[in-house]
């Protein structure tokens, strides 16, 4: 291993633990009893907060120039924003016409 990569090898076991950490955060909040809107906001943040983790320090954005972070941000957004479009329609539909559950 060269000398780059021993000396950051503490800061990637710490965002490792904290990677880890925010998933059984995650794990834990299946078993606790919260509205489903709040429950999913909460989840969704973690998730954001974990692929901005993971894109700034294992994919090396956090030491690149910041032009190269944009160009995976914007589209990131973009997606997220035609996924919103295509699947929230959907769920209104349950709401209006219930869900029986796995049948």
């Amino acid at each position: 291993m060269s000398a780059q990569a021993e000396s950051h090898k503490p800061l990637f076991i710490k965002v490792w633990i904290g990677l880890l950490a925010l998933t059984l955060v995650e794990i834990l909040l299946a078993y606790i009893h919260f509205e489903p809107l709040i429950m999913l906001t909460m989840l969704m943040g973690l998730s954001i907060v974990k692929a901005a983790m993971i894109m700034a320090y294992f994919m090396h954005l956090k030491f690149d120039l910041p032009v190269l972070g944009w160009t995976v941000s914007i589209p990131l957004v973009a997606c997220i924003l035609i996924m919103i479009g295509y699947f929230f329609p959907d769920a209104f539909r349950i709401v209006d016409f219930g869900f029986r559950g796995w049948q």
